[in-house]
């Protein structure tokens, strides 16, 4: 997609701070400046949110990611990462492409990287009444 700032990254018309890449997918650092070690992984292909992606690809993401959380524990010293997604406008999705933003993180580091929420409208019974039975579901689209 022309208009996509990840699009334009992964064909190189816009500089990046590659750290994987692979015929899948791609990390980058992110340029926020907000945490240490920041980093976004994206799909080549242009999906926009996790709502479009096929099993496929999201695969390959997430082993990326895996690689990548990996070498940050095993060669910079982190404790662990939070990853972070947000699909869709009423999520805070600011960019039009799938990514997983990757949060390196270190014991006591202070980072507050989890959300803090007002509190359920909702009965958890009513979700889950409307939910329950996607099991059976994608079993019978998968036969």
């Amino acid at each position: 997609m022309s208009d996509c700032i990840f699009c334009k990254i992964i064909d190189g018309a816009v500089p990046s701070m590659k750290v994987y890449e692979d015929a899948y997918s791609l990390v980058i650092m992110d340029i926020a400046g907000d945490v240490d070690g920041h980093m976004l992984a994206i799909p080549k292909r242009h999906i926009k949110s996790i709502f479009d992606c096929d099993s496929d690809t999201l695969h390959h993401v997430m082993d990326t990611v895996k690689v990548v959380a990996s070498r940050l524990k095993e060669k910079c010293g982190y404790d662990g990462v939070n990853l972070l997604n947000a699909s869709g406008e009423a999520a805070g999705q600011s960019v039009g492409h799938f990514h997983i933003h990757i949060i390196p993180r270190k014991d006591g580091d202070g980072i507050d990287a989890w959300p803090r929420f007002p509190g359920s409208k909702e009965e958890i019974s009513k979700i889950y009444d409307n939910i329950i039975n996607i099991q059976e579901e994608n079993k019978n689209e998968t036969l």
